[in-house]
């Protein structure tokens, strides 16, 4: 993703190497999460990356560019196997216990992606059509139709068969996604709550991790 400027502009040949641009993604990562991209400063980020601030505007640009890159990097872990999970004939229960434990096994390795991504998605609502149309090479507006016309095919059959009461397909999705990026979004406030501390926290999203793919079925009983 390197762009390209002129010799007089470039960094000492020395200081380019193959893990530069990841080594500043994740410093990025790091300080966006930290301050979010309004707080976010280019040299907090170069110095979190161990460069110069010249090498940030080689590979990036500017904050807007690096901020962009940062946003799809997060969020691509979250979106596209959730979108295949719920697209794929797998039964719905299935689907239910895949999803859960993607979601919160992910989350838990980045806990506090959630309120970045909102955050984001609040000051900049364009990036998510720029997000969806980067991972999938789709508008949103194709991207949601197939998910949805396997949802409500799955949910017809098992309300026949009496497994599940009815409920809109876009509603079960938003559910089922809440249920899991909750806890992470308002972590401060449930840690606080309940005197967790980050050990604490990890074993309360792995009980919820057990616990969630049969809470959410069990709602849905008829």
């Amino acid at each position: 993703m390197a762009i390209k400027q002129n010799s007089k502009s470039r960094p000492a040949p020395e200081a380019l190497d193959g893990d530069t641009e990841l080594r500043i993604l994740d410093a990025a990562h790091t300080v966006f999460l930290r301050r979010g991209t309004a707080g976010a400063r280019m040299q907090e980020i170069a110095e979190e990356a161990g460069v110069n601030q010249a090498l940030l505007h080689y590979y990036f640009r500017s904050k807007g560019r690096l901020a962009e890159a940062v946003f799809r990097r997060a969020a691509t872990n979250l979106l596209p196997p959730v979108i295949a999970i719920l697209a794929s004939d797998a039964p719905l229960e299935q689907k239910v216990e895949h999803v859960v434990h993607h979601e919160l096994d992910q989350l838990l390795r980045t806990p506090y992606l959630p309120g970045y991504i909102i955050s984001e998605l609040t000051h900049f609502p364009d990036r998510v059509e720029q997000l969806l149309a980067g991972i999938t090479g789709l508008r949103p507006e194709a991207v949601a139709p197939p998910v949805l016309g396997v949802l409500r095919r799955q949910i017809d059959e098992a309300v026949k068969a009496g497994r599940i009461r009815r409920i809109a397909p876009e509603q079960f999705m938003v559910n089922l996604l809440s249920l899991c990026i909750f806890p992470f979004a308002a972590r401060p406030m449930i840690a606080t709550l309940f005197s967790m501390d980050d050990d604490g926290f990890a074993r309360f999203i792995q009980q919820r991790r057990r616990e969630l793919p049969t809470f959410f079925l069990e709602a849905l009983r008829p």
